[in-house]
C-alpha cells in the first residue's frame, strides 16, 4: 500500500513539473524577466538584477533558460508525434493483414532497428541545413521501430477478439475496423511509448545542440550548455551559466519518463469500444 501511494506521489510530482516547463515553453514572455534581444553587461555574477547573471553578450540567463524550453520540449513533443505516428501505422498495417506485408514491413522495421541513430542524425544534421524542421523529421523518422514492433504485437491479439471478427464478418472496410475498434484497445501501450519517445528526443536534441549541429538562431537548453563552454562560461567557472540548463534537461527528460512508466503500470484490459 506504502509503495502504490509513493508511486502515486511520484507521478503527480512528475505531472506537476511537466506543467511547470510546459508554462515556461508556452508563455515565456510572461514569466522571463527580460525580452531575448534586451542585453545589459557581459559576464555578470548572479544578482538582484539578473537572477543567474548573463551570457557573454550581456542577456539575461533565467530568461534564456525560460525561453529554451519551448525548442527543447517542441523538438521533443513533435519528434515523439511523428515516430508514433509511422510506428502506429506501421505495427497496425503488419498486425492486422498479416502475410507477406507483415514480412516485408518487419523486415523494414529490422533494417531501421539496426541503424545506429546518433552518429546518423549527426551526418544528416552536418550536411543538411540546420532547422528545427528537419531536426524534429530525422529524429521522428528514426524512431518509430520499437512502436511499431509493439502495436504490431497487439494488433494481432486484438484482431482475434470476437468483436473484431464480427465486424469482418460484416464487412466493414479494413481502415475502419482498425480506426475504431482496435486502437482504442491498444493506446494504452502507444501513450507510453510516446512519453519513452519524447525524453529520447529531447535528450538527442541537447546532444546535437551540444555539438553544435543545432539551428543557431533558436536557442534551446541544449544550445545554452554549448555556448557556455564555448564562450568562456566554463573557463570563467560560470556554473550559473552552464548547470541550470543541464538541471532542466535532466528534469524534464525525467517527470516526461515517468509519467511514460505510469502509464505503462496502468495498462488495461482489451474492452470493446464503439
Amino acid at each position: 500500500m506504502r509503495a502504490m501511494d509513493a508511486l502515486k506521489s511520484t507521478n503527480r510530482g512528475a505531472m506537476a513539473l511537466l506543467a511547470v516547463f510546459l508554462c515556461m515553453a508556452a508563455f515565456p514572455s510572461l514569466i522571463a524577466p527580460y525580452g531575448p534581444s534586451e542585453r545589459s553587461m557581459p559576464y555578470q555574477a548572479p544578482g538582484p538584477e539578473h537572477i543567474l547573471g548573463t551570457t557573454n553578450m550581456g542577456n539575461d540567463i533565467l530568461s534564456e533558460l525560460i525561453y529554451g524550453a519551448r525548442i527543447s520540449l517542441l523538438v521533443g513533443f513533435a519528434s515523439a508525434l511523428l515516430a508514433t505516428g509511422i510506428g502506429l501505422a506501421v505495427g497496425l498495417t503488419a498486425g492486422y493483414f498479416r502475410g507477406a506485408l507483415d514480412e516485408v514491413l518487419m523486415a523494414f522495421t529490422d533494417v531501421v532497428l539496426i541503424i545506429p541513430k546518433i552518429p546518423l542524425i549527426i551526418i544528416l544534421a552536418a550536411f543538411l541545413r540546420p532547422g528545427v524542421g528537419i531536426l524534429i523529421l530525422v529524429l521522428g523518422a528514426l524512431s518509430w521501430e520499437s512502436i511499431a514492433r509493439v502495436v504490431r504485437s497487439k494488433t494481432l491479439q486484438v484482431r482475434e477478439t470476437g468483436f473484431v471478427m464480427s465486424a469482418r464478418c460484416m464487412g466493414f472496410p479494413p481502415l475502419r475496423i482498425m480506426a475504431s475498434d482496435i486502437v482504442p484497445n491498444i493506446i494504452h501501450v502507444v501513450l507510453p511509448k510516446f512519453m519513452l519517445a519524447t525524453a529520447a528526443a529531447m535528450i538527442s536534441e541537447a546532444s546535437l545542440s551540444f555539438l553544435g549541429l543545432g539551428d543557431p538562431s533558436m536557442e534551446s537548453w541544449g544550445a545554452m550548455v554549448s555556448s557556455a563552454f564555448t564562450k568562456g562560461g566554463f573557463i570563467r567557472e560560470m556554473w550559473w551559466w552552464y548547470l541550470p540548463p543541464g538541471i532542466c534537461i535532466t528534469l524534464c527528460v525525467l517527470s516526461v519518463a515517468a509519467i511514460g512508466f505510469a502509464f505503462e503500470e496502468g495498462e488495461g484490459t482489451t474492452v470493446r469500444v464503439e
